[in-house]
């Protein structure tokens, strides 16, 4: 009985059509919360589902400590759009399941987003109250991606966010993200792409370096070592498969004789020895000596275990070359969102134009209005003042800076449903990586400080003028 009414159900709203996808395909439709589904069904209902609309992701505050946050996922949110769908797998079961009425799962069976995005560009530092995202449609189209936006957005920017002190912790020694095992298996991969974008060199996870184009690292655990009879053996073993120039790890046992047999068995032509236990500051003084006193001048020192952005600056004045980061990384070391929202901000009334709307409920208030958003520069190129632009609906949509003070930070993604892929894929997380570099290095100065601090600029507004 359950299986013929699911397929009465669909006759009634697909025509008795199917629209299958192939299972190659990820859809992305149901990484949503019922809520969006029943509003819609609400709305069609009512008439005002195709109302235009304009929605804006921001943050009210940034976490405790932080002085600025950094964009990530975009690219990842612009390649989950297209296969935002609702195939008849889907449909199916939300009509198995009664979440919403025939109308609106004919509604679904069609949808596409045809509207657009203009955001901050993936990488871009970011304040509270910035508007980091601007997705403009009908409200049936738009208001379905909230949960899609949010989940992706928060989550790497929390990431990235905490990757950017990390690497600027570190200053020009590279840090590497080997926080896999700590995470879901599929966050790993976005954690391993968001801590590149804030300028990590190489992940271990390789479903990241496929998807992504990303360098990969990794070499052997204390496990291969414990598998041979002793580390003289061990050390032999993964010379032989790898190479002088790999990574030897020399804390299984005593690090003194463990940097001795690594020499031993790969020459003073050795790639790196790691360290991954013990007092590391100490450590890496002990061995760059005993490294240097048998010639071996080349051989870095990697440090690993349990690794946070204030235990590498607190590393800055031993001599270590490769800090790699696993469990503080992909959790956003300490914050692991960014409380990111994603809030109705214009809609559109009777007389055809768009009006402002807001939450005014107390410590959650929002601000009506299409905004887009600038960075004010002083005379040494550093950011002064993040600028919020409002004003009339037209005046924000087509402002455009005048003059080298201020830079535009809003950027096109998505236009008349149609995605820029230059910021998808390996091309988009170099991208990225580009512009956060860029953007970090705009910041005033004491802005990297990981000391507890309010935000690097202020937050002002510049109102147009013109007719509301």
């Amino acid at each position: 009985m359950r299986a013929e009414r699911a397929a009465r159900s669909r006759a009634s709203y697909v025509g008795g059509m199917t629209h299958p996808q192939p299972a190659a395909v990820p859809v992305t439709s149901l990484l949503t919360d019922r809520y969006e589904l029943t509003m819609l069904q609400a709305a069609l209902a009512d008439g005002t589902a195709h109302r235009r609309c304009v929605f804006e992701v921001f943050t009210r505050r940034l976490p405790p400590g932080r002085r600025y946050g950094v964009v990530a996922g975009t690219g990842r949110l612009l390649e989950a759009l297209p296969a935002f769908r609702f195939t008849s797998r889907e449909l199916d079961w939300l009509s198995d399941e009664g979440v919403v009425d025939d109308a609106t799962l004919a509604f679904l069976a069609d949808y596409r987003f045809t509207g657009s995005v203009r955001g901050y560009a993936e990488g871009e530092v970011f304040f509270p109250q910035s508007p980091l995202l601007v997705v403009e449609g009908t409200f049936a189209e738009a208001v379905l991606l909230e949960t899609l936006a949010l989940s992706i957005l928060n989550y790497d920017s929390a990431v990235a966010s905490a990757a950017s002190r990390m690497t600027s912790a570190a200053v020009d020694r590279p840090v590497l993200e080997m926080g896999a095992r700590r995470a879901h298996e599929e966050a790993a991969v976005s954690a391993a792409r968001a801590a590149v974008v804030a300028g990590f060199a190489a992940t271990s996870n390789l479903e990241a370096g496929r998807r992504y184009g990303l360098d990969t690292i990794g070499t052997a655990a204390h496990a291969f070592t414990l598998l041979h009879d002793d580390e003289e053996a061990a050390f032999a073993a993964q010379v032989a498969a790898q190479g002088p120039g790999t990574t030897l790890l020399v804390d299984t046992y005593d690090v003194k004789r463990g940097v001795e047999l690594a020499l031993a068995a790969a020459g003073t032509g050795l790639g790196a020895v790691r360290l991954d236990s013990g007092d590391l500051g100490v450590l890496a003084q002990e061995v760059r000596a005993q490294l240097d006193a048998a010639g071996a001048h080349d051989t870095r020192i990697v440090v690993t275990s349990d690794l946070d952005e204030y235990a590498i600056a607190a590393l800055a004045a031993a001599p270590v070359d490769v800090y790699g980061v696993g469990t503080s990384v992909v959790t956003g070391s300490g914050a692991p969102t960014c409380g990111m929202v994603y809030k109705l901000v214009a809609r559109e009334g009777r007389d055809g134009a768009l009006a402002p709307v807001e939450k005014r409920s107390s410590a959650k208030t929002s601000v009506g209005g299409r905004k887009t958003a600038a960075r004010r520069r002083g005379p040494d190129g550093r950011a002064v003042e993040e600028v919020l632009v409002t004003g009339p609906d037209q005046a924000v949509a087509s402002w455009e800076p005048e003059g080298g003070e201020l830079r535009a930070l809003h950027v096109p993604l998505v236009t008349g449903g149609e995605v820029d892929l230059s910021w998808t894929g390996p091309q988009g997380v170099r991208r990225a990586r580009d512009r956060h570099r860029a953007s970090r290095d705009e910041l005033p100065r004491g802005a990297r400080r990981l000391s507890a601090d309010e935000a690097a600029v202020p937050t002002v507004t510049l109102r147009l003028a013109g007719r509301d």
